[in-house]
């Protein structure tokens, strides 16, 4: 993310979290039906018209920009810009009533996520991250802790029943190695982490939808968001992802799970390895 995001699809992003969240702020806390998807994840009225609304919304601004979403076909995903789109992140809190969702939308370039928005539209709360410039919530700039010593972090992730097999046992060694673990609030804790309330994020099984948006959000605001094996994440990522409060903190804490491995060789040793792609989502 060298290039700096230009300014006029910063303040298009921002339009499109409006229109999105006039929509979920219509649905949130109401009897909406919900159905099982053919992953079991839940879905509901709200999560598909919140991504038509912003499908409709660049379609008209730039046909020839792509869209991936969660609940739809993709369109040119692999277009030089596509918007990546998950209109309800934490559907089960929606469902809840809980405003600890998120709607999420990035924009990628050349295989990097170069604009990122986290919007809670209940509390009204938004963290803007973009190529070039620092993250900010709402009108005020977001920083992390700083945090650095693992011993002394707060880590959060979804649920400890999403890790399976040599990543549940990596997961237990890392959260063996922090001051407390807390679970559930999807992207919710990614935007605490900007805002310095959380250090760490560990996952697994996401998919470009479900973090793409995060990354310039985390790393806006002086962290540093990678895969297990520390490299940049990008559409072709395979989930795993570490998002820390510092550089440090997210080497160590890939340290502690001790299973990152990486398609491509890296001659510094750094362990930070840019995995080439094509620019598409996958």
């Amino acid at each position: 993310m060298s290039a700096a995001c230009p300014e006029e699809f910063v303040q298009f992003a921002g339009a499109l979290a409006d229109a999105s969240g006039a929509v979920l702020r219509r649905h949130f806390r109401t009897p909406v039906a919900v159905e099982a998807k053919a992953d079991a994840t839940p879905v509901t009225i709200a999560d598909r018209q919140a991504e038509e609304a912003l499908r409709a919304a660049i379609a008209a601004r730039y046909p020839d920009h792509g869209i991936v979403g969660e609940e739809f076909p993709p369109r040119a995903p692999d277009a030089a810009l596509v918007w990546v789109l998950d209109p309800i992140d934490g559907t089960r809190s929606f469902i809840s009533g809980a405003p600890i969702f998120g709607t999420l939308i990035a924009l990628v370039a050349e295989g990097r996520p170069i604009l990122g928005i986290i919007d809670q539209p209940i509390l009204g709360e938004r963290w803007i991250g973009a190529a070039g410039r620092p993250t900010r919530m709402n009108d005020r700039p977001a920083r992390t802790s700083g945090r650095a010593d693992l011993a002394e972090a707060t880590l959060h992730t979804t649920s400890p029943d999403l890790f399976a097999g040599a990543d549940a046992d990596a997961f237990t060694r890392l959260r063996g190695t922090v001051g407390r673990t807390d679970y559930g609030w999807d992207c919710y804790a990614y935007a605490q982490l900007a805002s310095g309330f959380v250090d760490l994020v560990v996952e697994t099984g996401l998919k470009p939808h479900d973090f793409l948006a995060l990354a310039p959000v985390v790393e806006g605001a002086g962290g540093r968001m990678t895969d297990w094996a520390g490299a940049p994440l990008g559409p072709g990522s395979d989930g795993r992802v570490v998002a820390a409060a510092t550089p440090d903190l997210n080497a160590a804490a890939r340290r502690a799970l001790g299973t990152g491995r990486s398609s491509a060789k890296d001659p510094t040793g750094s362990g930070d390895v840019p995995v080439a792609t094509n620019g598409a989502a996958q």
